[in-house]
């Protein structure tokens, strides 16, 4: 084989997940009536929101070789003090800052990091420390996490945003009357109109940052040289019980701000407010290439991931579908990323 056939195979073998989103684009824009619409397109990338940040984090931990399940009941915690904090109806306090209501973004962001960061640490202060089992710290957390959660509200509901922070949900240009927007033609004012609410963006930046974070930087390459043998990264006298423990930080942390951006989607937070989201985002790292046996996985991979299941579950909502045909597909899904992962490892070696 030749150097640019094996180059050219090695890309192909990285970027599988994003060729596969092409196809499925494709064909459903084919096959179903109303997909190919922009609309539809932006609701994709604002659907894959929460999700997907909450994808990044759990990324890192997988690639550095463990296990993270505490994340979507971190997601729903932070959720929930943004909801306690800044909504004006139920439980609610609806602080406003002092009058200085463009406190409310920075400050709320800032909460919501820490919450996430301090379990992070938690968890792995407990896995680096204490060498308890990464599945069983997290898996712990995960379980008195969502019950610190339901002690925190009661079982009852937080409403009404504080508009300083509703409007990150909000599409930009969503309210704009159509022959206000441009005076272009129907097409360009309705791809305008359907431009992705500032939390969407937030998540794209999320990936951009993290991936180079992951791919230019040393704690990038250690993390990923962690995963892939940790004994002979320690011998190579990189820190490796240091960047296990960022690595955990790293990923409450950004579940923090997915907790976060979905209280402001949803205009508050209710006691089992993300739930389900650990298995969509669990599936999106398998399927975006990211191995659980550690060591191999790009974000950008996992970004296509996120898309894809989002792509899948609009169709079925279109098709008008049963919900269970989502778990239906979300699992076949995983069994075959798994499945591929473990051809693309034979690939590899053979290409070694």
């Amino acid at each position: 084989m030749s150097a640019g056939q094996r180059a050219f195979l090695e890309f192909a073998l990285d970027n599988l997940v994003w060729l596969l989103l092409i196809i499925v684009l494709i064909i459903f824009s084919i096959a179903i009536p109303n997909y190919f619409q922009i609309e539809i397109f932006s609701n994709i990338i604002e659907d894959s929101t929460y999700v997907g940040v909450m994808a990044i984090g759990l990324a890192i931990v997988i690639i550095a070789g463990n296990m993270d399940l505490s994340v979507e009941s971190v997601a729903a915690l932070s959720a929930m003090i943004t909801g306690l904090l800044f909504c004006n109806s139920g439980i609610g306090l609806g602080y406003t800052m002092g009058g200085h209501g463009w406190l409310v973004v920075p400050v709320s962001l800032l909460l919501a990091l820490f919450v996430g960061g301090v379990i992070g640490l938690s968890n792995g202060l407990l896995v680096v420390k204490l060498r308890m089992n990464a599945f069983i710290v997290t898996l712990a957390s995960y379980i008195w996490v969502r019950g610190l959660v339901v002690a925190i509200s009661g079982g009852r509901s937080a409403q009404g945003m504080v508009p300083e922070l509703r409007t990150i949900g909000i599409p930009p240009l969503a309210g704009m009357a159509p022959e206000a927007t441009s005076p272009y033609g129907d097409w360009l004012a309705a791809a305008l109109r359907a431009i992705p609410p500032y939390s969407a963006w937030v998540a794209i930046a999320s990936f951009i940052g993290f991936s180079i974070l992951m791919r230019k930087t040393p704690f990038g390459r250690h993390v990923t040289m962690i995963g892939g043998n940790p004994v002979a990264t320690f011998r190579a006298g990189i820190k490796v019980d240091r960047l296990i423990l960022i690595s955990f930080v790293l990923a409450g942390a950004v579940a923090g701000v997915a907790g976060w951006l979905l209280a402001i989607r949803t205009s508050g937070a209710t006691a089992n407010l993300g739930t389900g989201m650990l298995f969509r985002a669990f599936a999106a790292v398998v399927i975006g290439g990211v191995s659980l046996k550690g060591g191999i996985g790009q974000l950008p991979g996992v970004y296509a991931g996120v898309l894809l299941l989002s792509s899948i579950q609009t169709a079925i909502n279109l098709m008008g579908l049963p919900a269970h045909y989502t778990q239906l597909i979300l699992g076949a899904l995983v069994l075959a990323a798994m499945l591929i992962d473990t051809l693309k490892l034979q690939v590899r070696q053979r290409l070694a």
